[in-house]
């Protein structure tokens, strides 16, 4: 298995579809990637040879795209920041709720998780 930006790319899969496995590279970055290195999309992952390999990563480096690790960071401190500041979006993904705007009296399910009944109790007979 190949390895990229510390990412084990399956051997088998076409590079085009390989590429997507690495967190913040999707089909048009993927395509981008193997056009500016000129390495076909129907070559398989376990068919690149080291030079290629270091082309792709030439590639990622130089237009500076922030993948994998750098990416995740990135986001959890956005989340956390709009958190910390108490604005609205930031209050809402603290509760787990719907951050943009979707109704919640139905639906939501996804986002609130299952429902939890509320004072519902087996009467006891005597």
């Amino acid at each position: 298995m190949p390895r990229l930006l510390g990412v084990e790319i399956p051997a088998k899969k076409k590079v085009a579809f390989a590429l997507r496995y690495i967190y913040g590279i999707g089909p048009v970055r993927a395509d981008l990637i193997l056009s500016e290195t000129g390495i076909s999309p129907d070559v398989r992952a376990q068919d690149l040879s080291e030079e290629q390999l270091n082309k792709i990563l030439h590639v990622i480096t130089e237009h500076k795209w922030v993948v994998e690790g750098d990416l995740r960071r990135e986001l959890t401190s956005n989340l956390k920041r709009l958190q910390a500041i108490n604005c609205y979006r930031g209050v809402r993904h603290r509760k787990s709720l719907p951050v943009r705007g979707q109704r919640t009296s139905t639906n939501a399910r996804t986002r609130k998780g299952p429902r939890r009944t509320v004072g519902v109790t087996k009467a006891k007979v005597e």
